[in-house]
């Protein structure tokens, strides 16, 4: 049996908390925290034992609000520290990301699948901070060569999650 890791599961609002979501019968066995920025998600992951944390939403035309976000992701991560953080994004997964690699967590990014015709800023801004780096869109991975590990360079694809 797999020792139990300690997992922080990152997302933002909307599309990325659903396909959060939707990974979660991966998390099996694990001692997973949440953070998101909707207090209301709570209910979703309620009485699995599973710690919850809400952070402020923000988007790049507000500095303060970033700074704030990110502070508190922080936090989050040094107060839980995980062997592993996964992000659907967006801004406090990818603060999620490049504060875990302070902490040698091993680190995911699954870019949404929303972004249909490129990847997301987010996502290409985090990709060099993820050991895992996925797309869910095939055309939008970068081709690896054979016998090539995964995520060598460039998001892979796996399959998608919705």
């Amino acid at each position: 049996m797999p020792k139990r890791k300690r997992i922080l599961a990152v997302s933002s609002g909307g599309g990325h908390w659903v396909e959060l979501m939707r990974l979660r019968p991966a998390f099996a066995g694990h001692d997973v925290a949440f953070v998101t920025v909707n207090p209301e998600y709570r209910d979703e992951v309620a009485g699995g034992g599973h710690r919850f944390y809400t952070v402020n939403d923000a988007t790049r035309w507000n500095k303060f609000a970033v700074l704030l976000m990110a502070f508190r992701v922080l936090l989050i991560v040094l107060r839980e520290r995980p062997n592993v953080i996964i992000t659907t994004g967006a801004a406090p997964g990818h603060f999620a990301l490049r504060f875990g690699k302070w902490m040698r967590s091993r680190t995911v990014w699954l870019d949404s699948i929303a972004n249909v015709d490129e990847l997301s800023m987010s996502g290409m801004m985090s990709g060099r901070f993820a050991d895992l780096w996925l797309t869910q869109w095939e055309h939008l991975a970068k081709p690896q060569a054979a016998g090539a590990k995964i995520d060598a360079g460039g998001p892979s694809f796996l399959g998608a999650v919705l």
